[in-house]
């Protein structure tokens, strides 16, 4: 899932379970954007860069990625990469971009890959530009290692425009004959400069130190580190509070067991804890009083969270019974505490306050109605709207042919609106 978070710090005490209606009054439902009613084109708005994270064109505005476009009819072939850029007040569909492997993607061996998927992003060569590194599936025989399927789409002025150029990593930062995937981007060596980390075997991660060449080759890469689990998962985020991204490391699988590895001078190099197996983990401040961000884990059907990790105590001090496992946090109202979201077979909004989450007080759960009738995921938790407060993408498929992509603002009462302040479909790229 492609999924950004708003990570701050900090954290506290859990309480009881339980749910309330969000407080505003009902909204009409909208329904599914079809392309016949596809919001008119408008260029690209043009930048002269920014530090805004998933910002391509450097214009100060946040912009949206989406993958898995819906299909004008079945069994079509992929159609590539969405972007929705960003203007003042929030996403502008108009200004919308289709990032297809015809156009962007860099041959191998004269063959154009099929697969083009978007993995991770930030400013890798330090221009003010965020850029994307996209996942591709060059030819391959079985034999010896095989090449890196990822490729590097660098941000300008007017965006994601160029032609894509492959990532390189070194043989010195390669061990086996696994793909080099998974690809987390964080300034895990605290230097300034974004770096990669990516899956290289059994147990060890690849460290390319950026900044990047317009080439796709980093600043220095050096043997694999030895890592206590096969699969770096982002967001990267600073959890103990020391200046130094920090990485999640999944043992493997969609419910195994995690651990965190600190980042310091010589990377993401020392294992910190160990957190118990689970569908997701984020990261995020629920409430006030500890050092270091809390973690919430998602696991049958409930989340448990765990306090104090950046310090011995990595007991869970209680948990939420909620209706899904996929995990996002963000500070929607802006108090300085993130919220918990929860999707799955429903989308809920826990608050964090003063005393950490809880699901008992009035107005601690909002449930969020989706935007159609369908299965609705989470795309985003950030800052769409400029406003500095965190805002909800969401995407609720109706099929192959159909789906409705909607963002709810975050608001200092009521922590996100009832209402979507845009609503428009994937369908409308092609």
């Amino acid at each position: 899932m492609w999924v950004t978070a708003t990570l701050t710090a900090g954290c506290a005490l859990l309480t009881a379970c339980g749910s309330t209606q969000h407080s505003d009054a009902p909204a009409k439902k909208p329904g599914p954007v079809t392309v016949a009613k596809a919001h008119a084109r408008v260029p690209v708005p043009r930048g002269d860069g920014s530090k805004v994270a998933d910002d391509f064109n450097g214009d100060g505005h946040r912009d949206l990625v989406l993958n898995d476009l819906v299909k004008q009819q079945s069994h079509a072939d992929d159609a590539g990469i969405g972007i929705v850029y960003g203007t003042k007040g929030g996403l502008r569909p108009g200004a919308r971009q289709l990032l297809s492997p015809a156009k962007q993607a860099a041959a191998t061996k004269g063959r154009l890959p099929a697969v083009f998927d978007a993995e991770e992003s930030c400013d890798l060569d330090k221009d003010g530009f965020t850029d994307l590194v996209v996942s591709t599936d060059p030819p391959y025989d079985g034999q010896g290692q095989p090449p890196v399927p990822l490729q590097v789409l660098f941000g300008s002025p007017g965006g994601l425009t160029g032609k894509a150029v492959k990532l390189s990593v070194p043989a010195r930062a390669r061990a086996g004959n696994d793909w080099p995937d998974q690809p987390v981007c964080g300034d895990f060596d605290g230097d300034g400069a974004n770096d990669l980390v990516l899956h290289a075997s059994t147990s060890q991660l690849s460290y390319l130190r950026g900044p990047f060449t317009r080439k796709g080759a980093p600043r220095a890469a050096g043997q694999p580190l030895t890592a206590p689990g096969n699969v770096p998962t982002g967001p990267a985020a600073d959890v103990n509070r020391d200046g130094y991204d920090d990485l999640l490391v999944r043992e493997g699988g969609d419910a195994s067991p995690s651990s965190v590895v600190y980042g310091g001078a010589n990377g993401p190099a020392r294992t910190g804890f160990a957190l118990p197996a689970g569908a997701d983990v984020a990261f995020g401040r629920f409430g006030k009083g500890e050092r270091a961000l809390d973690a919430a884990i998602g696991s049958q059907g409930e989340t448990s969270l765990r306090y104090d990790l950046a310090g011995p105590r990595t007991a869970a001090r209680g948990s939420l019974d909620v209706p899904g496992t996929v995990l996002d946090t963000g500070d929607f109202d802006g108090d300085g505490f993130d919220e918990l979201v929860s999707s799955g077979s429903r989308l809920r909004v826990f608050r964090g306050r003063t005393g950490g989450l809880s699901a008992s007080a009035a107005s601690a759960v909002i449930t969020v109605k989706p935007p159609a009738t369908g299965t609705t995921r989470v795309l985003a938790v950030a800052d769409l709207t400029g406003d500095g407060r965190a805002d909800l993408a969401v995407r609720t498929y109706r099929g192959e042919t159909k789906d409705t992509v909607a963002v709810y603002p975050g608001r200092k009462n009521g922590v996100v609106a009832a209402e979507p302040q845009v609503t428009f479909s994937t369908a409308e790229f092609l």
